[in-house]
């Protein structure tokens, strides 16, 4: 079964299996009950091949506007097309109509009980066929639509009630009668056969022709099981073999038109395929080009190719369901489009300069090379993404077992695709099968690097052979020779070898057991999740981790050192002391656990002694690398200007070489520190957040390698003064320019804002001090650049608050924010006119003292800011007295924070005694009357025991012992979330009761593929169970996401929740066919469960475990985005949602 990488697939693949099922439920019920209708068996006639054939044909219409152009309404039309199109627009209501005839007008009329698409996104209503076009309904009222996108009813497990019928009938149940429903569908997969081999002999794509026969070919057989199974069946009730013909035809139909589906989905990729590399084939030649006619008939090849592609991306995009995919190729489509123009006018210039002999040809022949390879990186990648069926959710944090589990669970997968490739001498390059053998290659190479230095030279050694043999095996096909048996069955060998089979153990698996048995832990890629993995080393003592809090420690260390290298001398020593101190208590407390001493006083006080260590050295590096983008990020525009100004330098300026040089030099060295700041931010920071750390290092990476570009480019317009030598040049400065300010979004994105403000407000007093210095001095100069980078770190902070404001919704926050930044933009402007003054004038005392008050309310404007932002006042309070203090001058002005008044200290007043309560002793109290008598109520019976959802979470988890990864992969996964939810109450949160409820089902769900008890039926309603519960978490999520006031929180949240329907609704299809399986295998497979044989079961296991497991990490990810997005919720909303955090103790 694959997984659902495109919305066509999942629009067709759920309601596929649900009509199967479904026809067979009403077939049942009508064997049932003579006077049931039974006009839903001749509407049904045909269903496989209108949801398909509609696909299949949009699949391979080329105009689309010829298309469009047809009546859809028109009789004619239907005959002549056989069938049309009703195109659901996913992201647009759908209101149309379809046709049903009279007979069907009265089972329309009557109860509208269908099965409920618990996950499914959107309806897919289809146009049937014209002979039964006689009377117009709405598409909610078509027997059709309510089988293939039903909206409510009692029939919600009609998706796997021929699998509950099937085990209904091993329990002894006689089987109904199924001639009359299995004949319509005999009848459909005979349209659709039909259909598919019209379609496959009018394509020109070679591929098609040749992977599609097989899955029709499996399609009919399962259709004649299905015809004998139930022949058989009205025959004897009770035929065991009649009944498994049923399920494996049925599970046949099911895998087959998602086999037709895959096949017309890689038909459709290999065409944008073919675009993208007729691009490639261009760029391949832009090197060669050396003329103005040539380059003429370059534009006008490479447009409509580029055009072609850009749009066929634009379609594709939208199609897909990962959202990773997604952004990946707008992002690569959107470079695409930004340097093409950029490249043409590079080898413009690069002619030009050729053909005058002017300077500057091998900085024109660099810039152009840069261009077309940046490019033809570019459309590498879409090619890549384009291929890709699958996403790993966890794979960015995963630990090396798991990423190397996950790796040989998809090459094994695609073993027989390759086997079957080199086994048929005349299968064609480009093919499924050469494709999944480069697959298992990358999956090999992943696993390569993260295994045992002796491991990875053995995989290493057999993926290079098994990709030279390949290559030869095609570059021998190409040729039209088919005489390589040899080399194939070599090839075969090798792979086998590689991946493993029943026979023998593989490099792979070897590889993975290995890693298992050193440990196979990963520190996290950030700080903030190394110091999570050392905390949960030191507060759990009695847990073994493999030694992961150690290593994540470590290489905090290391990262660490890094970051000392670029800090000043006194941050630098103390980092290294904390440096060594943490290595100290680390070292001496792994020492002690390996001993058997964990648990020893002395243990548990280094414990403590580390946790604060730790605690410590994690703010100082979020506070020194705070002070480091405040620095180094404080103006990235000006030393582009100053490199611009000389570039443009007219001709026989003085020095104008050596000014562009020095100017040159500033730009690469300030270059390298924002990159630099980058790339340690995104390693040592804070975030935690994928998208944002993988930007900051792509970004980085693609500054450094254009500033060498951009600098060849200003040294080309230096020597030439042309039209052609300018825009080529602000081309590249406008694409620098750009990627700086994203690099600066994205260091924004990954600090703290109120504790920027803090910092630059810092930043700012040392400033001050030095202007203060430099009026003592009388250097005016000093006094100008210190004060310029007071201004600029002003309109650094005004930036950071316009941008908080943007990114929020709520009133309060922003009309606060806005009115603090609208004070602190009118303060600058006073500060940097009065510092101009004091430059012409160092020793006037009074310009000096304007200055100081300027720049006084400029601090406070920006104190102002932070508290804005913060929502609390800062609690380090900075006097500008004191700060001038020790270089003022005798004659200083007061300050505004200077003593207004002093005031004595008061006594404390005298205790008020009032007379009313002054007791006299000298009259007695009159004597006490007696109680009443009180007649008490009977006892009160004891409460019902209360049952504490927390309690049955942690007595359920108490039972399952801790899984290994390796062989219960499903129940890891379901035990990682538990770990991730536990540290909250779920007692007013509904997302994380929820996502509990999940964790749980998720386990038991692991017992029953396993073979652990239970009945297919159990199966069937607990992936039904997480589907609803996955629905439920959505929804919750959806909910809190619309009243966070975080634009930028709402939008992280509902991307991360957008997954999980489209898993859920994945997992109960492949629930359903791992349900045909249970109680026929005898034997055991990769994960422990047993399973009977068949590679394409084998690979519904892996898809499975990949599916459960995307599932656990997509509901963590949303749980973590939701906790983070509470903090912003309007307070008026009525969403309630307590996260509380449960001490570690009440886990065990």
């Amino acid at each position: 079964m694959p997984v659902f990488h495109t919305k066509t697939i999942e629009s067709i693949l759920e309601p596929v299996a649900q009509q199967l099922h479904l026809v067979l439920q009403i077939a049942e019920q009508n064997a049932g009950s003579q006077n049931t209708k039974t006009n839903i068996i001749s509407h049904s006639n045909g269903f496989i091949n209108d949801c398909v054939h509609s696909k299949l044909s949009k699949l391979q219409i080329e105009d689309v506007d010829n298309v469009s152009s047809h009546n859809i309404n028109s009789p004619k039309a239907h005959s002549e097309n056989r069938l049309d199109i009703c195109q659901n627009q996913h992201d647009q209501k759908f209101d149309s109509s379809c046709y049903v005839d009279e007979a069907a007008t009265e089972y329309i009329t009557g109860d509208n009980n269908f099965l409920t698409r618990t996950s499914s996104r959107r309806s897919l209503p289809e146009y049937i066929f014209p002979n039964t076009v006689l009377t117009r309904v709405n598409h909610d009222n078509c027997p059709v639509c309510q089988i293939l996108a039903p909206k409510n009813g009692p029939f919600g497990r009609c998706v796997s009630r021929l699998v509950i019928l099937h085990e209904e009938a091993e329990d002894g149940n006689a089987m109904p009668d199924l001639t009359r429903p299995v004949g319509a569908v005999s009848r459909a997969v005979d349209n659709l056969i039909k259909v598919g081999y019209d379609t496959c002999h009018s394509s020109d794509d070679r591929i098609l022709q040749q992977d599609m026969p097989p899955a029709l070919q499996r399609v009919e057989i399962s259709s004649r099981l299905l015809e004998e199974a139930c022949y058989n069946l009205k025959s004897d009730p009770f035929s065991g073999p009649a009944r498994k013909k049923l399920i494996d035809g049925a599970r046949g139909i099911l895998q087959g038109t998602s086999a037709l589906l895959l096949c017309f989905d890689e038909s459709e990729v290999r065409k944008i395929i073919r675009g993208c590399r007729k691009v490639l084939d261009y760029l391949a030649v832009a090197e060669v080009i050396e003329s103005m006619d040539d380059l003429a008939q370059f534009v006008k090849d490479i447009t409509p190719w580029l055009t072609r592609m850009s749009k066929d991306i634009d379609l594709r995009e939208k199609e897909l369901t990962h959202v990773v995919h997604r952004e990946i190729l707008v992002r690569c489509m959107d470079a695409i489009k930004t340097l093409s123009p950029i490249l043409i006018c590079a080898m413009k210039i690069f002619i030009q300069i050729n053909d005058e002999g002017q300077r500057g040809l091998p900085e024109a022949a660099e810039n152009r090379n840069y261009l077309a390879q940046r490019m033809t990186e570019e459309v590498n990648e879409i090619i890549r993404v384009l291929q890709l069926t699958t996403y790993d959710e966890d794979e960015w944090d995963s630990d090396n077992v798991t990423a190397m589990r996950k790796a040989l669970s998809a090459a094994q997968s695609l073993l027989t695709a390759a086997l079957d490739w080199l086994g048929d001498p005349r299968a064609r390059p480009g093919a499924v099968g050469e494709k999944a053998i480069r697959r298992i290659c990358d999956y090999a190479e992943k696993i390569a690097a993260r295994s045992l230095p002796e491991d990875a030279y053995n995989i290493r050694h057999a993926v290079g052979n098994i990709t030279s043999l390949t290559d030869a095996i095609c570059e021998l096909r190409n040729q039209g020779r088919h005489d390589h048996q040899g080399l194939a069955q070599s090839c075969a060998q090798k792979i086998k070898e590689l991946v493993g089979t029943k026979e023998t153990p593989g490099v792979l698996p070897n590889a993975l057991q290995h890693a298992l048995k050193s440990g196979g832990a990963n520190p996290a890629h950030t700080l903030g999740g190394r110091l999570e993995q050392a905390l949960r080393w030191l507060d759990n003592p009695g847990i073994n981790d493999n030694g992961l809090g150690y290593q994540a420690i470590r290489s905090m260390l290391d990262e660490a050192r890094r970051l000392a290298d670029y800090l000043n001398p006194t941050d630098k020593n103390r980092m290294l002391n904390m440096i060594s101190d943490i290595g100290r208590l680390a070292d001496q407390l792994a020492d002690l656990e390996r001993r058997g001493l964990g648990n020893s006083p002395e243990a548990h006080a280094i414990r403590q002694q580390l946790k604060n260590k730790l605690n410590e050295f994690a703010d100082f590096m979020k506070k020194v690398l705070t002070d480091k983008v405040v620095e180094d990020f404080a103006d990235i525009t000006t030393p582009l200007k100053q490199f611009s100004d000389a570039v443009h330098a007219p001709f026989g300026m003085p020095n104008r070489d050596r000014n562009f040089d020095e100017k040159a030099s500033n730009l690469h060295e300030h270059t390298s520190r924002c990159t630099n700041t980058a790339l340690l931010l995104a390693k040592c920071g804070p975030c935690k957040n994928k998208k944002t750390v993988e930007s900051l290092i792509e970004v980085s990476n693609q500054i450094n390698n254009m500033t060498p570009q951009v600098i060849n480019a200003g040294k080309i317009r230096l020597h030439n003064d042309t039209d052609s030598a300018e825009n080529h040049f602000e081309n590249l400065r406008r694409e620098y320019s750009d990627a700086l300010t994203r690099l600066r979004g994205h260091v924004d994105d990954a600090i703290d804002t109120a504790e920027f403000v803090r910092a630059s407000e810092t930043a700012m007093h040392r400033y001050t001090t030095h202007c203060e210095e430099a009026i003592q001095r009388d250097e005016p100069q000093f006094m100008v650049d210190n004060t310029s980078q007071i201004a600029r770190l002003g309109n650094r902070v005004l930036m950071a608050a316009k941008n908080e404001a943007d990114n929020s919704e709520e009133p309060h926050f922003v009309s606060r924010v806005n009115s603090a930044a609208q004070q602190l933009h009118s303060a600058i402007p006073p500060m940097v006119n009065n510092a101009k003054q004091v430059a012409m004038a160092p020793r006037n005392q009074q310009t000096a003292n304007d200055w100081r008050t300027s720049n006084d309310h400029l601090l406070d404007s920006v104190r102002a800011v932070g508290d804005a932002i913060a929502g609390v006042p800062y609690s380090q309070n900075y006097s500008s007295q004191n700060i001038r203090s020790q270089a003022a001058t005798p004659n200083h002005h007061s300050s505004r924070h200077s003593l207004l008044e002093s005031i004595q200290p008061k006594a404390p007043s005298p205790p008020v005694v009032h007379n009313r309560v002054i007791l006299r002793e000298e009259i007695p109290a009159p004597p006490r009357p007696p109680p009443p008598v009180e007649i008490s109520p009977p006892p009160r019976p004891p409460p019902p025991p209360e049952i504490d959802d927390e309690e049955e979470t942690r007595a359920f988890w108490e039972r399952y012992p801790l899984p290994q990864p390796n062989a219960q992969p499903i129940l890891s996964a379901a035990h990682n979330l538990h770990n991730e939810l536990k540290q909250w109450s779920s007692h007013e949160n509904d997302i994380v009761a929820a996502a509990k409820r999940m964790a749980i089902l998720m386990a038991r769900l692991s017992q029953l593929v396993r073979g652990e008890g239970g009945t297919k039926k159990d199966l069937i309603d607990c992936a039904k169970a997480i589907a609803d519960s996955s629905e439920e978490v959505t929804r919750l999520a959806v909910a809190l996401a619309r009243q966070c006031t975080d634009i930028k929180m709402r939008m992280t949240l509902l991307q991360v929740c957008e997954r999980i329907p489209t898993i859920a609704t994945q997992l109960k299809i492949l629930s359903t066919v791992k349900a045909t399986m249970l109680g026929s295998q005898v034997i055991i497979g990769p994960y422990g469960q047993p399973v009977d044989g068949s590679e394409e079961d084998e690979e519904a296991m892996q898809q499975l475990v990949l599916n459960a497991q995307n599932l656990m990490q997509s509901v963590k990810d949303t749980v973590r985005a939701a906790e983070a997005a509470s903090i912003k919720i309007r307070t008026n909303s009525g969403v309630r949602l307590r996260w509380i955090k449960k001490p570690m103790w009440s886990n065990f």
